[in-house]
């Protein structure tokens, strides 16, 4: 369990909250807007209204006792990156702040941000891989040139083993594990029987993703 200060109660931002919450970790919410303080109350540990951008308002919170600082302020870049940098200035150990575009992305992490949060980019590249094939059905990007995807069985792999089909050696991508039913196994060897009832986690660089399951 974390201690985190959540900072924006936008839409994004609740839901942050939302998922924390049910997480189990301690979660201090902020906000100016009083209504979406109070829309949070039942839901995180704490919440203030307030000002981020008032360094004796941040500064009585605390916010070297926190795990985690998530700026997660939206249609204010300007108070978004006030706090980023004041936050980084009281001594908050990891700060992690939303940017919208390439360029607020930048000016965050030259001015205190750990790191950065894109959620429109990041979903906007799941939604074009995902949408754009009829057999991917997830895809978790690991850096630059790595990814996880969740990939239907080939027609041509199944009744197939992992050792037959040889797909580390043909693409230097690894099968994770074969999901059946929303249950992954992950114990897999050369044996393992591909079915056709399931799906395949598989890891690899993009390039060879793109390559063995057309993408």
């Amino acid at each position: 369990m974390k201690s985190i200060l959540l900072i924006g109660l936008g839409r994004f931002g609740r839901h942050i909250a939302e998922e924390l919450n049910k997480l189990g970790h301690e979660v201090m919410a902020v906000d100016e807007n009083e209504d979406r303080v109070n829309a949070v109350l039942s839901i995180v540990t704490n919440a203030q209204i307030g000002d981020s951008t008032n360094a004796e308002f941040l500064e009585a919170l605390g916010v070297r006792n926190f795990d985690v600082c998530i700026v997660a302020i939206s249609g204010n870049f300007q108070s978004s990156l006030e706090t980023t940098s004041l936050l980084k200035e009281l001594g908050a150990k990891m700060v992690v702040s939303r940017a919208e575009r390439d360029v607020q992305a930048k000016f965050l992490l030259r001015n205190g941000a750990d790191e950065v949060l894109y959620p429109e980019k990041q979903l906007a590249k799941w939604a074009a891989i995902r949408y754009g094939s009829d057999h991917v059905l997830d895809y978790i990007e690991l850096d630059h040139d790595h990814a996880i995807l969740e990939v239907a069985v080939p027609s041509a792999w199944i009744g197939k083993t992992v050792g037959d089909i040889n797909i580390r050696r043909k693409y230097s991508i690894n099968i994770l594990g074969i999901k059946r039913n929303g249950i992954a196994d992950v114990n897999i060897d050369s044996d393992t029987v591909l079915p056709g009832d399931g799906t395949l986690l598989v890891l690899g660089e993009g390039k060879a993703l793109s390559r063995c399951f057309h993408i």
